[in-house]
């Protein structure tokens, strides 16, 4: 795992809240992770074993649909989170180093349930990361953790400020930038070669900004049939890394 930096303790107002089991006991089961304060019914919380030094605090399932957005899954129980510290990309780089793993760069994804629906993929194909804009990509959320489904506390996630800067130097540590769009001449299997690859995906209706392809070696297209326009940027995700992780 990447060297995380530090980033300065944020008040109580701003700390996410997790809800659902997956995403709470992810959050528990992740060293990098602090874990402030838990809220569940009896039955849930019987039924698992807590760290004795989180507060825990038994409530109505009632009570804590109050804690979460208008009718999350909260599955009975609801975490109070600090939010992870940042890890750089030199570092990220660093760690991976000497493996063949696939990088993804969203540019300007903000749907939480798409990044989250992301970095599960990237959980389920072992992608070296996730990477985003610091500005453009949506905060950890209980909506997003629920839809990485656990993969928030395992994938790397960096944020960066400049994301075209970001791609030059994932061009220089070796990797080859494959930005998919559907203008694109040739498919993913036609253009990604050998190297290691880095994927560019680009937001749902806008796509990739043109700047961001200009920093792409090659730009690509999923094979889809005409009887849909284009996938969801999670779908065309998960496909990406999969024919990435299966070519020959």
């Amino acid at each position: 795992m990447a060297r995380r930096a530090h980033r300065p303790s944020q008040a109580p107002a701003s700390r996410p809240r997790f809800y659902g089991r997956h995403a709470v006991l992810a959050a528990l089961a992740n060293p990098e992770r602090t874990v402030r304060k838990i809220w569940g019914t009896r039955e849930v919380l019987s039924a698992l074993d807590l760290p004795p030094v989180v507060p825990i605090t038994y409530a109505e399932a009632g009570d804590l649909a109050r804690l979460v957005p208008p009718d999350a899954p909260h599955q009975g129980i609801v975490a109070e989170v600090d939010p992870l510290d940042d890890i750089w990309l030199g570092d990220l780089l660093e760690a991976g180093a000497n493996d063949r793993r696939p990088l993804l760069l969203l540019d300007q994804v903000t749907d939480p349930h798409n990044v989250g629906a992301i970095l599960r993929s990237a959980a389920a194909f072992d992608a070296l990361g996730i990477i985003t804009q610091d500005r453009h990509a949506p905060p950890e959320s209980g909506s997003l953790a629920r839809s990485a489904s656990g993969a928030l506390e395992v994938v790397p996630w960096v944020r960066v400020v400049n994301l075209s800067r970001a791609l030059d130097e994932i061009a220089e540590a070796g990797f080859w930038r494959v930005g998919l769009t559907g203008h694109a001449r040739g498919t993913l299997g036609e253009v990604m070669g050998e190297a290691r690859i880095a994927l560019v995906l680009g937001a749902e209706g806008e796509g990739m900004r043109h700047n961001t392809e200009a920093h792409c070696d090659e730009l690509a297209r999923l094979p889809i049939g005409p009887k849909v326009e284009s996938l969801n940027v999670s779908n065309a995700a998960a496909i990406a890394l999969y024919a990435v992780t299966t070519r020959g």
